[in-house]
């Protein structure tokens, strides 16, 4: 959406702020561009959905000017660990700047409310679109064009969930640990930390590294049941359930 007023500006990056893949920016150097602020969490199911929207702007866009900074703020135990970040950062292939946050401080200069969200900043680094949660791709991309003054198709990833328009079902609340009992969703997902075998519905799912982990894809809503079981050496921090398009709509 675009913000109520034109005259919010960016918030400078913190100065002892540490980075993967950049030396340290400074986000004043920036202002001739325009800058993608996504925050994000490599254990959260969400951000991973909404992360290959930001790669792919990251692709085509970056050539042309865009400069993207992905905020990573730590919302489960293993994203307060460095390594476990670099390791999910060369495993997901993301190539943007990313900022480690993990005491919030550049969440709090947004105010931001949850993962993910996006601010895109144009010219002297002022607000100009801004979105909280999914969705909303195909608004942000075009925000993105309209600064850059490029006019193509969107990107193909395009997903029919994710359309603003999209009739969604609300899925069950995410549980701690590994939850075992029904449930209403598209997708089921876990966040893990270590490495082993998990048991879904009695099938053996090998897990090798921490961060959200996709188990179930239904492709709309769906009420099933689940049970899940991990090794020892597999600490499932929490089931998460993603909402999936309503029957009539698929």
């Amino acid at each position: 959406m675009r913000p109520p007023t034109d005259t919010i500006v960016a918030p400078s990056f913190p100065k002892d702020a540490d980075w993967i893949n950049v030396a340290t920016l400074k986000l004043e150097q920036q202002s001739p561009r325009p800058v993608l602020i996504d925050f994000w969490d490599f254990c959260r199911p969400s951000s991973l959905r909404a992360l290959r929207y930001v790669q792919e702007w990251q692709r085509r866009y970056e050539p042309a000017g865009l400069r993207i900074v992905s905020v990573h703020a730590p919302g489960f135990p293993p994203s307060h660990r460095r390594e476990l970040i670099e390791a999910a950062v060369e495993r997901l292939g993301i190539e943007q700047a990313v900022l480690l946050d993990p005491d919030f401080e550049y969440w709090r200069a947004f105010d931001n409310p949850g993962w993910p969200a996006r601010y895109l900043f144009g010219p002297e680094l002022m607000l100009t679109e801004v979105h909280y949660g999914e969705g909303g791709y195909q608004e942000t991309e075009a925000a993105i064009q309209e600064l850059l003054g490029i006019d193509q198709p969107p990107t193909a990833l395009f997903d029919a969930a994710d359309s603003m328009d999209a009739e969604l079902v609300v899925p069950t609340a995410d549980q701690p640990g590994a939850y075992c009992g029904p449930y209403g969703a598209g997708e089921v997902w876990v966040v893990t930390e270590g490495s082993g075998v998990l048991s879904v519905n009695g099938e053996p799912c090998e897990i090798d590294s921490a961060g959200a982990h996709r188990l179930i894809d239904h492709g709309q809503h769906c009420d099933a049941v689940l049970e899940l079981s991990a090794e020892p050496s597999l600490t499932v921090h929490a089931t998460c359930f993603s909402a999936g398009l309503a029957a009539a709509a698929v």
